[in-house]
């Protein structure tokens, strides 16, 4: 079956993030990277949050860019765990050559990250901005 560039995408992703050892340190084993939070998480995780794409014609045809939301969230006193863990999410994440099903990823990069607290004052949120390119695989 041929997945969606977007499944392709996502789903590279949560599998890079998962295994490896600096994220797998702060967010235990198993990692908590979630698509969908459980409805009474252990702090801290990461989950996905908003995702766009849109047609984008690439050199070997028609590809895929992607907007990508991911939010750490933390109930650590003060913004240092939801910046160190925003931090290794980059530099897991930023132009790396993640290996899609049925897809090519062109390019990789995080454009964005805002650090705030939520309106409880408890849970202090990193949301970090992806940018992707795909393209399907002739």
């Amino acid at each position: 079956m041929t997945l969606d560039p977007e499944r392709a995408l996502t789903g590279a992703i949560f599998a890079h993030l998962c295994t490896d050892p600096a994220i797998t340190a702060v967010l235990g084993e198993p990692p908590r990277v979630y698509d969908a939070p459980p409805l009474d998480p252990v702090f801290p995780y990461v989950t996905l949050g908003r995702s766009q794409a849109r047609l984008w014609g690439g050199v070997d045809g028609e590809g895929t860019e992607h907007v990508l939301t991911l939010t750490v969230a933390s109930r650590f006193i003060g913004m240092e765990e939801v910046r160190q863990i925003g931090g290794l999410v980059r530099a897991v994440l930023d132009d790396t050559p993640l290996t899609l099903t049925d897809h090519r990823l062109v390019s990789l990069r995080v454009t964005y990250t805002d650090v705030f607290r939520a309106t409880n004052w408890r849970t202090i949120f990193a949301a970090l901005r992806l940018r992707a390119v795909t393209e399907p695989l002739t």
